[in-house]
């Protein structure tokens, strides 16, 4: 894949961050828009769905918006979190601090954090949304198992990531995805608990085909914006791969470090989807089967052997 250039990729991306910000508000809004429309009484005009949509238009963009700020500044620690990861010092590994550190002077970066998960698996991520957050994380097995020109090939390849802003730009996308599960599974749990009730005679027929409405609507909104996600993560690991091989002058050195991340890449401690995407290889285990095409839709990586093919041919 061609190599568009810092800039413009930087660019690129800051452009598909401001129309994801505008594109998920409008997903919810046209969604909420629909479920008055379908749960309206059978008196009301379309004038009158407008009108009680108005009235509930800035409540739903107040909520997505303190959902937005909570999530956008919790999203360090939770990532934290969610793989175990800790502070990697230099003491304990000058050869990663090194690395990172002529990679960063190299690009004229400031030097991102870096932190480790204690895990043998092979794999790395790169997080944060500015200078101060900015974190490169690998697992131990990664440190361990390739050699200096791997690892370097690696760390700048999560360094592309910070420099590209993908960084930013996925976790807005993994926030208002975030809202759609949310819906989701608080909508499905009412239902149940809904269908509980009137198995006990609690009634409320009308009650259940509205939140079958909305269960079906979420979905909808869900899948929408899981695909536009998707579609952003993978395209990102190809410019950062190319970033890579540009910053390092050794396209085959990435190419080894992925063959070898590709025999394991799973680490025990993710169990989040959103947090997944994140890494060099999704360490999420996923089935080759009859429904690959369905699968390569909601894919987070292109296939890791692709990635490599390229790299070969850079």
């Amino acid at each position: 894949m061609k190599y568009l250039g810092l800039q413009t990729q930087i660019w690129n991306n800051n452009l598909k961050s401001t129309i994801l910000l505008i594109m998920f508000p409008a997903v919810i809004l046209g969604l909420a828009w629909l479920f008055i429309y379908f749960t309206r009484p059978e008196h009301y005009t379309i004038d009158d769905v407008n009108y009680s949509f108005a009235g509930v238009a800035p409540w739903l963009i107040g909520g997505v918006l303190i959902w937005f700020l909570i999530a956008w500044y919790a999203n360090t620690s939770m990532i934290r979190r969610a793989t175990r990861a800790r502070p990697l010092e230099r003491r304990e590994n000058k050869r990663v601090y090194n690395l990172l550190e002529n990679l960063s002077i190299a690009t004229g970066m400031k030097m991102p954090k870096l932190n480790i998960v204690e895990d043998d698996s092979l794999n790395a991520f790169a997080s944060g949304i500015n200078k101060k957050t900015y974190t490169i994380t690998l697992s131990r097995g990664i440190i361990n198992k390739l050699n200096d020109e791997e690892l370097e090939g690696v760390i700048a390849h999560e360094l592309s990531h910070i420099r590209n802003k993908d960084v930013r730009l996925l976790i807005v996308s993994i926030i208002f995805v975030g809202i759609f599960a949310m819906l989701v599974e608080v909508i499905l749990r009412s239902f149940i608990y809904s269908s509980m009730s009137r198995g006990r005679g609690g009634g409320g027929r009308n009650r259940g085909i509205i939140m079958l409405i909305a269960l079906a609507l979420a979905i909808v909104g869900f899948i929408i914006t899981s695909l536009f996600r998707f579609a952003i993560s993978r395209k990102r690991e190809y410019m950062a791969d190319a970033g890579a091989a540009q910053l390092t002058k050794r396209p085959e050195a990435l190419a080894s470090a992925l063959e070898k991340v590709s025999q394991r890449p799973r680490i025990e401690a993710v169990t989040r989807k959103d947090v997944a995407q994140l890494f060099i290889e999704n360490p999420k285990e996923q089935k080759k089967d009859l429904f690959s095409f369905f699968n390569g839709l909601f894919a987070t990586h292109p296939p890791i052997e692709k990635r490599i093919s390229v790299l070969r041919q850079f």
